[in-house]
């Protein structure tokens, strides 16, 4: 049975199988050079210290696709946001794995205490675009020319969503803390 779970630094070399054709052939993330395993490792143990990262695996316990959560900016007053990521490996797409991982982070993040979740993407990415805005993300902006890669310049479109709203100051949100 297919099930989604916190990931662990065991998972790196399957995140990384997963990410580096992505980085290596296409504009999607502005990295240029894929992490190696060791590197993606850090990233998740790092990652889990604050904030989710989660794993879809299939039947055969492979994970297919991680979605996890980020600082959005460094300065105070922006600790109830935060930037999510999702990749879903090539032969996992258009199954909901996308989908699934996105409702579960957003609920952790929800119980966590944080109000906005905010999603870059680089355009255009019509698959990306489709999967945020069925889950309920809405357009924000644009950062035109914001990165370039594979000769070429690319704009950024920038999505948020609203985990909860309130006018009363807010609890500071709480740290996922899985390591």
């Amino acid at each position: 049975m297919a099930e989604i779970r916190v990931a662990t630094v065991a998972d790196a070399a399957a995140i990384q199988a997963i990410y580096a054709p992505i980085v290596e052939q296409t504009a999607i993330s502005f990295e240029v050079v894929a992490p190696t395993s060791a590197e993606i490792a850090q990233r998740i143990s790092k990652t889990l210290e604050l904030y989710p990262w989660l794993v879809w695996c299939d039947e055969q316990a492979v994970v297919q696709g991680y979605a996890y959560a980020s600082q959005h900016r460094t300065r105070a007053a922006y600790q109830w946001s935060v930037d999510t990521t999702v990749y879903v490996a090539h032969t996992a797409q258009r199954q909901g794995v996308g989908r699934a991982l996105y409702q579960q982070l957003l609920a952790i993040l929800r119980g966590l205490g944080y109000y906005s979740a905010y999603a870059g993407i680089t355009l255009p990415n019509a698959k990306s675009v489709g999967l945020h805005e069925a889950l309920g993300f809405t357009p924000v902006g644009v950062y035109r020319q914001a990165g370039f890669k594979h000769e070429r310049w690319h704009d950024v479109g920038w999505w948020q969503y609203q985990l909860q709203t309130g006018d009363q100051t807010p609890a500071d949100p709480r740290k996922f803390g899985v390591s």
